[in-house]
């Protein structure tokens, strides 16, 4: 099976290759990632049991208002309602491959990450890593940029615009929207018609600030804190897709966990699906829990001039959009990051569709790329 290009696998998959240099947050308690706020136990009702006894299952996501399904689930005690006395332990993370690397180590077993990552993750250990199965979030990423400096999408030509890292997901959305408008740009070193700079999205509002970069192709919450320092939407990534739709966010398993202990993974999942029900019927209530756990996990709040906007650009889903992962992949390999890769297998959705069907909800299509 084809797998990354050896020159690049170890900026793809492990994100070392910032342009900027610039770190991550300091990653605590383990070598991945940092521990949200626990404060599991008060959350187990009385008399719960563990589900195949199993003591825990360690869940990754990322401080993202488009892991907003994790957030939710975490902070409303949803997930741990499903799993009874098998305790529901959190990890943050602030980059697709240190997720990865995580969920190989078995430091966690399931995780909430964006379609390049699990591409990667998938084609970089020969399809036996992972499975993705089930969705979370489309749209939520934007192109902000200075409004002085760029007036139109041609004006983009010869700027310095961020992307979060070399090979993530906005990363090559933001290449491939590139090379349709005809310019030229070296994947891996950025430079070209228009200079990438890879940036962390903690870091990005304070270069733009600055004036070192002129604009980001970035996710939420990120774009709208570009936003509240003067930056102007040019261009919503919906706007480039069938229906508006494409994912941002997957759910994600160890393939050994899944196989271990099915039970727990459909109880995780009967979480995602609770969790999106009362999030998309109490989007207000929804964006204040989210926000809550956002500052458990950060210790601080976003303001309401970021909240706001960056929520309602976010739509909550259970489906996967596997067609949309597929072109994704598609980009990958055009912009010269990724062989052709071989996603059969990719997904597992056969514990999904039952969790949906048992709610009387529509079961979800895996595009021909589930597991034979």
């Amino acid at each position: 099976m084809p797998a990354i290009r050896s020159t690049r696998s170890k900026l793809l998959t492990r994100g070392i290759a910032l342009a900027t240099a610039l770190p991550l947050l300091t990653l605590a308690a383990c070598s991945y990632g940092s521990d949200a706020k626990d404060d599991t136990k008060a959350k187990v009702a009385a008399g719960s049991k563990k589900i195949d006894g199993l003591d825990s299952v360690k869940i990754g996501y990322f401080g993202n208002l488009t892991h907003a399904t994790a957030l939710v689930g975490n902070q409303k005690g949803i997930f741990q309602k499903e799993l009874g006395a098998t305790q529901a332990k959190y990890q943050i993370f602030n980059a697709g491959p240190s997720e990865i690397e995580a969920l190989n180590s078995g430091s966690i077993d399931i995780g909430w990450i964006g379609p390049s990552p699990s591409i990667n993750g998938f084609t970089k250990s020969e399809g036996k890593n992972l499975r993705i199965i089930g969705g979370s979030a489309s749209g939520g990423v934007k192109l902000v940029v200075n409004p002085e400096k760029v007036k139109s999408l041609k004006d983009v030509k010869g700027k310095k615009i961020a992307t979060p890292q070399l090979g993530n997901t906005q990363d090559v959305a933001f290449l491939n929207w590139a090379a349709e408008q005809g310019w030229k740009v070296d994947a891996q070193s950025g430079k070209g018609d228009v200079s990438v700079v890879r940036t962390d999205n903690k870091i990005t509002p304070d270069a733009y600030k600055s004036g070192s970069i002129d604009g980001a192709w970035v996710p939420e919450p990120t774009a709208s804190k570009l936003v509240a320092e003067g930056g102007k939407v040019l261009l919503d990534e919906s706007d480039l897709w069938p229906d508006k739709k494409f994912v941002i966010t997957n759910i994600i398993v160890s393939q050994k966990f899944l196989k271990e202990h099915p039970k727990v993974v459909e109880a995780v999942l009967k979480g995602s699906v609770e969790t999106n029900k009362w999030i998309n019927a109490n989007p207000d209530e929804a964006k204040a829990s989210a926000n809550k756990q956002l500052e458990a996990d950060s210790g601080k709040a976003l303001p309401a001039d970021v909240l706001d906007p960056a929520w309602k650009s976010i739509q909550i889903t259970n489906d996967p959009l596997a067609s949309t992962l597929n072109t994704e992949a598609d980009h990958a390999v055009k912009a010269g990051l990724l062989d052709k890769p071989n996603l059969t297998g990719i997904y597992d959705l056969s514990l999904l569709n039952k969790v949906l069907a048992a709610a009387g909800e529509s079961t979800v299509d895996d595009a021909g790329l589930g597991v034979k």
